[in-house]
């Protein structure tokens, strides 16, 4: 789809994973991200029924949505209000699945004054940031915030925000390993979340390959080959492997020149 106006503003965007580790742990301040792994680093649209699912095992622990980890969000909603302080600005979201708490910080990084001063009561806007919690409120801690002034933003952000859940469900278009649909017979049928063949069995040259990175290559080339390749967290959704497991599988695939990362260090493509 053709997306000629950039609704991140300068939020990053482009995809939802930025550099490093996709296993890293978590660490973070008051006042930013702090050290994170490229998994907690990704960008995720959600809604404010979601920001409110989200939990916490732990103070210091990621927050995670229906088991996968949280980094930076992204929410498109009605401003209900504005609440100017000296050290931040409070905004009350509504974006019809619930109403949440934004805060954006005065020593956040530098955005334009006038660009916030854009955000009042009934209009709408953008933020981005990860979750917080302070006396025991959930917040979201803005890193950027923006007055939206295109009307197709809002439904833009929740074709997103399905889209995504979609693939967290049922793992990436044309994907055996989720989303299968059966018909009334009883037999899978074809959808656009199921592969449009039979899974091929993996080339004998894989054959002396542990049951980790066997099956990872098996999942990696039944999907469509792109320039892509094959995003961390389909695999870690198709294999069913602890993380640290696949984590080191990769290394020593890619050690061994089975497979190489292309778009960034998240996505990865079977060497033919």
């Amino acid at each position: 789809m053709s997306q000629p106006i950039d609704f991140y503003g300068n939020a990053g965007g482009g995809g939802y994973l930025t550099g490093g580790s996709p296993f890293g742990s978590a660490s973070g301040s008051p006042g930013g991200l702090g050290r994170r792994g490229a998994l907690s680093q990704s960008l995720r649209p959600i809604t404010a029924k979601q920001f409110i699912q989200a939990t916490q095992a732990h103070a210091d622990a990621d927050w995670v949505l229906e088991n996968t980890e949280l980094g930076q969000v992204t929410l498109v909603a009605h401003v209900v209000s504005v609440q100017k302080q000296t050290t931040n600005s409070i905004y009350m979201l509504d974006d019809g699945t619930g109403i949440l708490e934004a805060r954006h910080w005065s020593d956040s990084i530098s955005q334009d004054e006038e660009s916030r001063d854009d955000i009042v009561p009934n209009s709408f806007a953008r933020v981005t940031g990860t979750i917080k919690t302070f006396g025991q409120k959930k917040y979201i801690n803005a890193s950027h915030i923006r007055p939206v002034h295109d009307a197709h933003e809002p439904f833009f952000h929740m074709l997103e925000v399905m889209t995504v859940q979609l693939i967290f469900d049922r793992g990436p278009p044309g994907s055996f390993a989720h989303g299968q649909a059966f018909g009334a017979d009883g037999k899978p049928s074809l959808s656009i979340y199921s592969a449009q063949g039979p899974q091929s069995e993996v080339k004998d040259q894989y054959s002396h390959l542990q049951p980790v990175p066997r099956s990872i290559v098996q999942f990696m080339l039944n999907q469509p080959q792109t320039r892509e390749g094959v995003h961390v967290s389909a695999i870690v959704k198709a294999v069913g492997a602890d993380a640290e497991a696949i984590e080191q599988a990769l290394e020593r695939l890619m050690d061994d020149g089975i497979i190489f990362s292309t778009i960034d260090e998240a996505h990865f493509q079977v060497s033919q």
